[in-house]
């Protein structure tokens, strides 16, 4: 008899396990259809272009070099994954696939030239906007050299540089720099009078106790809003920025590459990479600021 209840009693906790498993999944499949239904119109758009690509280039234009379907596109990427090549830098030497080892290229000039750019664009910004005379010094200088693009400093990275990741990122460095610059000025020049008022009446006197304490914390969202700009100025700066020959690895590099080779497929692939990674980079540093440095903009003060 104790064995039959030690069964039963097994039964009903099995039977009990199986009814909360399909209540998980049913939960979980409510959730997925009211996420996807509240996706459906991009989810649809996205679907729609990709179909008439793929009838425009099929039966229409009829032409690989000229415009490769979406299929031939996902075959393209496919093969590309499969393949390996070796990843020399800093005295590394591995097998890794070729899209790893250019993504790895071209993540490093992308943060060589922002990190340059936060280095020297946020201090600058925040002496044009603190202190008047030298806002008078330095803007005439920054607005002759602004308009002048960043193409047009690739003789002068090779001649003061050479040919090495670093020319790449002075080139980044020179399209990212200006955007925090700029909006780091303007934050720093709104910062409302009553604050730098009330500061003093509660003791901060000195311009870095106002600059710590009242300033920089007003023109966080100017700062960070220049900081996205530069980083997808960056971004644009890289195709150009690999084109001159400091490496044969590289998002950028490889579009030429496969240009000159007519593999136009392979040209699409990595033109869309660097579209998804543009936008995955962007997502992130909005979700960074928005949830640690902006959170008091949604009243959260905790």
């Amino acid at each position: 008899m104790k064995a039959f209840s030690t069964i039963r009693s097994y039964g009903r906790k099995f039977k009990s396990n199986n009814a909360i498993w399909s209540m998980l999944e049913e939960f979980m499949m409510k959730k997925y259809l009211q996420i996807m239904s509240g996706k459906s119109v991009e989810i649809g758009s996205i679907i729609f272009a990709i179909l008439v690509w793929q009838l425009l280039a099929d039966y229409i234009v009829q032409n690989k070099f000229y415009l490769p379907s979406f299929t031939d596109m996902t075959y393209a990427f496919i093969g590309t994954i499969s393949k390996n090549t070796e990843l020399e830098l800093f005295g590394l030497d591995y097998q890794l696939p070729v899209l790893l080892v250019d993504l790895i290229y071209s993540l490093m000039y992308f943060w060589i030239g922002i990190l340059a750019a936060l280095l020297i664009g946020i201090p600058l910004g925040m002496i044009m906007g603190w202190f008047r005379t030298l806002d008078r010094i330095v803007d005439p200088l920054i607005e002759i050299v602004r308009p002048i693009p960043p193409l047009a400093w690739i003789p002068f990275a090779i001649i003061w540089i050479g040919l090495n990741p670093i020319a790449a990122g002075f080139l980044i460095f020179i399209g990212a720099v200006f955007p925090i610059v700029i909006n780091t000025f303007t934050g720093f020049k709104n910062v409302s009078r009553v604050y730098v008022e009330a500061a003093k009446v509660l003791g901060c006197n000195t311009n870095r106790e106002l600059i710590q304490y009242v300033a920089l914390p007003s023109a966080l969202p100017s700062i960070a809003a220049g900081i996205r700009i530069a980083m997808g100025v960056g971004w644009m700066c890289l195709v150009a920025a690999e084109m001159f020959g400091i490496g044969r690895n590289g998002l950028g590099y490889k579009i030429w590459h496969h240009y000159y080779l007519h593999n136009m497929d392979l040209v699409l692939v990595y033109m869309f990479i660097l579209g998804f990674l543009g936008l995955f980079i962007d997502r992130t540093l909005r979700h960074y600021i928005d949830s640690k440095l902006l959170k008091w903009r949604e009243g959260l003060v905790i």
